[in-house]
């Protein structure tokens, strides 16, 4: 496998995907630079890292072998300067899914980042082509789509632009190998394969709760107890949050021209309303 110039790989975006991301490198022995633009979410994830390795901590039956939280912060820069990732090896890029955020992310890091640097696209439903298009090195780019809990979750799907090298593809499988994941390779479309499937399931069942056919722990029991699921579809949309859920059903929709992805009224209503899932305390179910 092609190997990584270097150890230092950047986060952008510090939201829960973005810091759970930091947070796996961190652990696995990289330095990390995580960037946002606000302050105030790059000390919630600096909180959130400090205490997820502790809570990580309490399932080891070997202490020994746990993580020392401080120690992984140390190897976390948190910043909102994209200078540091002119030593940057890797970078992956977690905004929020809107095309306007992206789209100013990748001129910033042209401007700084080395030209062996790859570009990771962690996205929900954006095409990795289209986004390889803001760059002058669409070869090097290429779609990581992480699972949450990021630390958690031992494969992710991995998508393959109209332009990514066989070098780029071997040097992701590098990366994640040292943070302990497998990968599937997946042509690119909108969606993918995990989302093109799971937010039609997610946005279904909003439908029925809507339509008063269930409620959600309904739904929910129904596809833990009778498939066996271990989580429900609107469990599983509180955990992602109804806010980035709803952008990725707007992107198929506007993508694929096809009334089936069509968002459910509910859904926009809650989103609307703040009632965005887990983050908020409150979505299909309270947390707080």
């Amino acid at each position: 496998m092609s190997e990584l110039k270097g150890d230092l790989i950047g986060v952008i975006g510090a939201g829960v995907m973005g810091g759970g991301v930091a947070q796996n490198l961190a652990q696995s022995g990289f330095r990390v630079v995580l960037i946002d633009i606000a302050e105030q979410a790059l000390e919630r994830a600096r909180s959130d890292i400090r205490n997820n390795v502790r809570f990580q901590a309490f399932g080891k039956k070997d202490k020994s072998q746990a993580d020392d939280p401080q120690v992984v912060l140390e190897r976390i820069t948190f910043t909102t300067d994209y200078a540091p990732l002119a030593e940057a090896a890797y970078v992956i890029e977690n905004v929020v899914e809107k095309w306007e955020a992206k789209a100013t992310v990748y001129p910033r890091l042209e401007a700084v980042c080395p030209p062996h640097t790859v570009y990771a696209v962690d996205t929900s439903c954006y095409s990795i082509t289209r986004v390889a298009a803001l760059t002058a090195r669409p070869d090097k780019v290429i779609g990581i789509h992480f699972m949450n809990p990021v630390p958690m979750k031992p494969t992710v799907e991995v998508i393959r632009g109209w332009h990514t090298s066989t070098d780029t593809i071997a040097v992701t499988n590098t990366l994640l190998a040292r943070m302990g994941k497998n990968s599937v390779l997946v042509n690119d479309s909108p969606g993918f394969v995990s989302n093109r499937i799971l937010m039609l399931t997610v946005n279904e069942a909003a439908f029925t709760v809507q339509d008063q056919v269930a409620n959600a722990q309904e739904v929910d029991e129904i596809f833990k107890k009778c498939f066996g699921h271990k989580m429900g579809p609107l469990e599983t949309a509180d955990l992602i949050g109804l806010d980035t859920i709803l952008y990725s059903i707007e992107v198929l929709h506007e993508s694929f021209a096809d009334s089936k992805y069509r968002p459910c009224p509910l859904l926009k209503k809650m989103v609307d309303a703040g009632l965005l899932g887990r983050k908020s305390g409150q979505g299909f179910y309270k947390y707080k």
